[in-house]
């Protein structure tokens, strides 16, 4: 029986989730946790892993330590390595739901084109892409930042007579074996790929718009004795973890402003692009003027060696358009090339899309984040009622575990569901001066971080804003998120008008 059978055919729900990647299960499961069974998980796909169910490139890997790059209620698990690879995350993703029972709720094949708030009924419809329609009391949305790919609008990209794609869509029945390839994109895909396919094709032009700043990733494979303590004396995973946690806040530290941090991180990228380019004028070219962590800082020992290959060419001159039988730069030359993988990231920018969320009074959620997304701890929006964002606005991290972000919040909406249970109330909503405070904290905070420091990264808007990065440790948003406050929220009990929580 398919986990969509056995999903119960009703017409209502309390808690409706979107989505079946980390997020979605996360809150499945706390949910579970706290008694609430009458809820429903909508996956658009045919199976859970959100990002790491799509993204299925050669080499695809996560960046973040395996013991911190899992869920805290499932964390003693027989990794195989010190950074899974994608295969093993998918792996560990479908263990969850299946050991914690959750693929019952789910609903596979279910997209979500619309999630519409009914003042008059007090609940939120919404509208899948089979045409049918679900009511909830609640909706969270777990569809994530790194859903979208993005493919920039080069001109003459409709031209091409060879194959293109992108990374987050790899064409696996394409044969690279001989071929001239073009990698378009210097960034945490293309770090992972070119390195993995560089042996195979004839020729590799790797184009770089902006270069990235390189630390070394220390991975490496368990040995059986490893392993064997790792099951002997499962404290060990947790004492790794909390290791592995340590490491990651100093890290941030440094996109906070801290000196210090910042000046020895960026000694041992210098270091590292010493010690892997010789040639002083290619290491000028990829090394960036930018402060670190003004773009994701890549995790990598292979990247700048496949460079020095002597079938892969660096270029860093702008693309100025892509013709029938390759690619033209700004200095005239052109390249042939069969194929052109993109890896130019996500519209991480644009939350939501391309689902349609109306609120109160037919607000669009869309409009309202027209000039940058936001939201009171990057979870609730005024104008639209017992609506919960996970991994929303200003909650990725430079550094850290999203997963440990997902948790803070997963457990705050519970907390959040409770209270309205044990106070009667059928709604909550942020008010409008908790959701302006909190922007214009993060607007000020930002300011004093690497995130703006004047590059061009997923982690902004064309305006320069940091709309995606929270600024600061993981810890402080475990503390902000423990317990919810109900100062912050006006609530409604039945068809009674919003009323504030007294402070």
């Amino acid at each position: 029986m398919t986990a969509e059978a056995m999903t119960p055919d009703r017409g209502r729900y309390r808690v409706a989730i979107i989505g079946a990647g980390f997020g979605g299960l996360g809150m499945a499961y706390y949910l579970k946790q706290a008694g609430i069974d009458d809820f429903v998980l909508l996956e658009k796909a045919q199976d859970v892993g959100g990002t790491w169910r799509e993204n299925t490139y050669p080499g695809a890997a996560c960046d973040v330590p395996s013991r911190l790059y899992s869920f805290s209620f499932e964390n003693h698990y027989p990794w195989s390595s010190r950074y899974a690879p994608q295969p093993e995350i998918l792996g560990y993703m479908r263990h969850c739901a299946d050991k914690f029972r959750l693929r019952s709720h789910i609903r596979f094949g279910a997209e979500v084109a619309q999630a519409r708030y009914d003042e008059s009924d007090v609940c939120w419809r919404l509208s899948l892409g089979d045409g049918s329609t679900i009511e909830a009391d609640h909706v969270v949305s777990a569809v994530g930042q790194l859903h979208r790919p993005s493919i920039p609008a080069i001109p003459g990209l409709e031209t091409f007579q060879g194959r293109y794609f992108h990374s987050a869509t790899w064409d696996h029945d394409h044969d690279l074996a001989g071929q001239r390839v073009a990698a378009i994109g210097t960034g945490a895909s293309a770090i992972q790929f070119v390195p993995a396919i560089a042996p195979k094709v004839a020729k590799l032009h790797v184009f770089q718009r902006s270069p990235g700043w390189v630390i070394p990733k220390f991975d490496r494979v368990f040995s059986g004795t490893e392993q064997w303590l790792f099951r002997r004396f499962p404290v060990l995973h947790d004492v790794d973890r909390f290791r592995i946690k340590c490491l990651t806040e100093t890290l941030a530290r440094a996109y906070a402003g801290n000196r210090w941090i910042e000046g020895a991180v960026s000694a041992l990228s210098r270091l590292q692009f010493k010690m892997q380019v010789r040639d002083p004028g290619l290491r000028a070219r990829l090394k960036p003027d930018y402060p670190i962590g003004c773009k994701r800082i890549l995790l990598t020992r292979d990247w700048l060696p496949t460079l020095m290959r002597d079938n892969v060419e660096p270029v860093t001159d702008g693309i100025q358009e892509i013709t029938a039988g390759g690619i033209r730069t700004e200095d005239g030359r052109e390249r042939e090339v069969d194929t052109i993988i993109f890896g130019t990231g996500f519209a991480a920018t644009q939350f939501l899309t391309p689902m349609r969320v109306t609120g109160r009074d037919g607000r669009d959620l869309h409009e309202d984040w027209a000039r940058g997304a936001a939201a009171y701890l990057g979870m609730a929006v005024s104008g639209y009622p017992n609506f919960h964002v996970l991994y929303g606005p200003n909650t990725n991290l430079g550094s850290g575990s999203i997963i440990y972000m997902l948790e803070c919040q997963q457990r705050y909406i519970v907390s959040l569901l409770q209270a309205q249970d044990e106070q009667g109330w059928s709604t909550a909503e942020v008010t409008p001066q908790a959701e302006r405070a909190w922007i214009n904290e993060m607007r000020e905070r930002s300011a004093g971080t690497t995130f703006e420091g004047g590059c061009q990264s997923w982690y902004v808007t064309a305006d320069g804003v940091n709309t995606n990065n929270w600024t600061g440790t993981m810890r402080e948003y475990r503390m902000r998120t423990a317990t919810p406050d109900l100062a912050a929220y006006r609530f409604e009990t039945g068809a009674d008008k919003p009323k504030r929580r007294a402070a």
